[in-house]
């Protein structure tokens, strides 16, 4: 892979991560990291991103790669309402990966540390067959927001756009690209939805404050509604209407070339990194979307003119590859 040792690159790393936050007192460099003391409850979480199953590097850069990973084990923090304090990665490289390689990987982790204000402040360096990235994430939040708490008579909200991320893979996937006509505008923006998701930090701090229950969106709408209505013991109810009103018009547009259904790719597309949560009608925020409620039962269901279907699993990593 490199001629460099792996205390080189850990150095290298170091000064690339080393940015001063008020959570940390000792990062890169040492055993172990120290995190400053805090009164408020620790959120930790976990994320690995595997080349074969989670990303394919036909479809994305090094630097695509390493922020997504990034961005996606940050998006479980936004989804208990926690500020991030740190990040830990570890990181298994295959022998062809190059310097400049390992180097385009690493930046890309760094510019999404920078915009989630998540330092990295340690990890492992390993060989292996394929990449991968494991990215551990510790925040912080006085009132976490979990999955267990929607009741009967909740509203079921959405915060941020999905079906973006699966409509960009199928894109790629069909060889589709961006360009300056209407159609390749909405296609550009499919294909930053996928190759560069956002965790929604501000709006999970937010629905800390109002919300009964969240999960954010990795395995699809319909998937992740299925365990946040388990979790909470009740049934979700997933207006047909209401859905497709909050459906962001690249998607539309991008459906129509893809010969997809915009609804089914909001649905079971998955990698959006939306969140989904429930709370009382009076308490919405005016930036979540309400698209649907809360009953007794159990499972979710998608709901239109006299009919009710139960929605299924979504996407699985252990059933697929990307």
């Amino acid at each position: 892979m490199t001629r460099r040792t792996e205390r080189q690159w850990v150095e290298r790393l170091r000064e690339r991560f080393a940015v001063p936050s008020p959570g940390v007192q000792l990062g890169i460099g040492d055993d172990a990291a120290i995190l400053a003391a805090s009164s408020d409850p620790w959120v930790c979480s976990v994320d690995a991103s595997v080349q074969g199953v989670h990303f394919d590097l036909r479809y994305l850069s090094l630097q695509d790669v390493g922020y997504r990973a990034f961005q996606a084990a940050v998006s479980d923090l936004a989804a208990m309402g926690a500020a991030p304090v740190a990040a830990l990665s570890a990181l298994v490289l295959p022998p062809e990966l190059s310097a400049a390689g390992l180097d385009a990987l690493t930046q890309g982790q760094q510019a999404a540390s920078m915009e989630c204000a998540c330092p990295v402040v340690g990890g492992n360096l390993s060989k292996g067959q394929e990449l991968s990235l494991t990215t551990t994430v510790i925040g912080r939040t006085r009132a976490p927001l979990t999955r267990v708490g929607a009741r009967p008579g909740d509203q079921l909200w959405l915060v941020g756009p999905v079906g973006l991320a699966a409509a960009g893979l199928a894109c790629l996937r069909l060889g589709h690209a961006g360009g300056a006509s209407r159609r390749g505008a909405a296609v550009a923006r499919c294909l930053a939805a996928w190759r560069r998701p956002r965790a929604l930090l501000p709006r999970g701090l937010e629905l800390a404050q109002c919300a009964s229950s969240g999960i954010d969106i990795s395995d699809g709408l319909a998937s992740d509604a299925r365990q946040l209505a388990r979790a909470s013991g009740v049934r979700l109810v997933v207006d047909r209407e209401l859905l497709r009103a909050t459906l962001d018009p690249s998607l539309i547009e991008t459906s129509r070339s893809l010969r997809r259904s915009p609804l089914q790719l909001a649905l079971y597309g998955g990698e959006d990194y939306a969140l989904l949560a429930t709370g009382p009608a009076r308490a919405r925020p005016g930036w979540a979307a309400a698209i649907g409620w809360v009953s007794r039962g159990q499972g979710a269901v998608l709901a239109g003119t006299g009919y009710n279907v139960p929605l299924e699993r979504g996407y699985d990593h252990l059933a697929h590859g990307r």
